[in-house]
């Protein structure tokens, strides 16, 4: 990389060189709440959140999303979260130790990504893998939104190289102001 990024794993606790998957520890519903609430209505693991609202129940997995880096041999790699209906919410969560399960979702997507203006959710579709591995996230392709370009047009290796710079810069901040960022390197 430019400028050789060197970042610490929040995963592993050791320092690496190349690129680090930005990853995002809640949806965005769920991290917006304050403290009490996220005790009261809400809940989060490693792959699953669920929001329960007076009126509705918001249901969310953990997915990944690979995105194209056009001028170099490293896509960058996102760790997102993807809301689900309730009935393929429950299907997936029956089958999360299914190591052979291959099925698709619809969903939406579910962070907002620092890079872009999120007025509105993006329709996805939710591709799981076997092995256990995490879903892969694929926007549709007919929704417009400069996220869903850049994802089938591909960034330059120089975007995501500062989109990684950025957050970095933003990790440090904030681990000097908050005991836990929302969002870690992969």
């Amino acid at each position: 990389m430019s400028d050789q990024i060197k970042y610490t794993c929040a995963s592993c606790g050791l320092e690496h060189e190349e690129w680090p998957a930005i990853a995002f520890d809640s949806p965005t519903s769920f991290h917006v709440l304050s403290d009490q609430l996220k005790k009261e209505i809400g809940e989060l693991d490693s792959d699953f959140c669920v929001v329960r609202h007076p009126d509705q129940t918001d249901r969310f997995i953990r997915a990944t999303l690979t995105q194209k880096v056009i001028d170099h041999c490293e896509n960058l790699e996102y760790g997102l979260w993807v809301s689900l209906s309730e009935k393929n919410f429950q299907e997936y969560a029956d089958n999360f130790k299914n190591q052979n399960l291959q099925t698709k979702y619809f969903g939406w997507l579910s962070n907002d990504i620092p890079e872009y203006e999120f007025l509105e959710g993006i329709p996805t579709t939710v591709f799981t893998k076997t092995g256990n591995a995490r879903p892969e996230i694929v926007p549709h392709k007919d929704f417009d939104h400069p996220f869903v370009k850049d994802y089938y047009n591909g960034i330059t290796k120089q975007e995501a190289e500062n989109r990684i710079k950025a957050m970095l810069n933003i990790t440090s901040d904030r681990d000097k102001k908050i005991s836990k960022p929302w969002w870690k390197f992969w």
